[in-house]
């Protein structure tokens, strides 16, 4: 199943008054892939680079309807964790460029927002779902998942959030 009918089906399942929304601690951390995306102007960046901080990257698309929510949300996590040491990675997975801008244009944000239109980084993070995150701890480890959001996550993330950033 493709990430996108993924999202269809998570939309449909929305409609129904139901959000598939989870979170788990990773059993055993895994050292998370090393994917390469480009930035808005081009450039390149390696989640590499960022071995010693703690991350959230996070997977979503316009046409995700969650995305929607969660995206604005994780945009006020980075705001407040960022001066502590958590460096957001919002990664869209559109196709068609102009349709990320859209859905940029109309949601100001700071963190920075990657572009992988081929669909590898979520492949390598084995993402089944839309919107999907990730947290990694200073050592470059996966150490918590998300798939779905919904309002109640929030203080879910500041928890994971805070216990990484005070790690050291």
């Amino acid at each position: 199943m493709t990430i996108e009918r993924t999202c269809v089906v998570c939309a449909a399942v929305i409609g129904t008054g139901l959000l598939l929304a989870g979170s788990a601690r990773a059993a055993d951390p895994k050292p998370a892939p090393d994917v390469t995306l480009q930035d808005g102007k081009g450039a390149i960046v390696r989640l590499a680079d960022y071995k010693g901080k703690v991350v959230l990257i996070d997977f979503w698309a316009s046409w995700c309807i969650p995305c929607k929510t969660s995206f604005p949300a994780l945009d006020a996590l980075y705001r407040e964790y960022q001066p502590r040491g958590l460096e957001v990675l919002a990664v869209n997975l559109d196709e068609r460029r102009r349709d990320a801008d859209t859905f940029l244009a109309a949601r100001p944000h700071t963190m920075p927002v990657l572009f992988d239109p081929k669909g590898v980084s979520p492949a390598a993070f084995a993402v089944r779902g839309m919107p999907s995150s990730f947290l990694i701890d200073r050592a470059g480890n996966v150490r918590f998942t998300h798939m779905g959001y919904s309002d109640n996550i929030a203080e879910q993330y500041r928890r994971e959030i805070a216990q990484l950033v005070a790690e050291r």
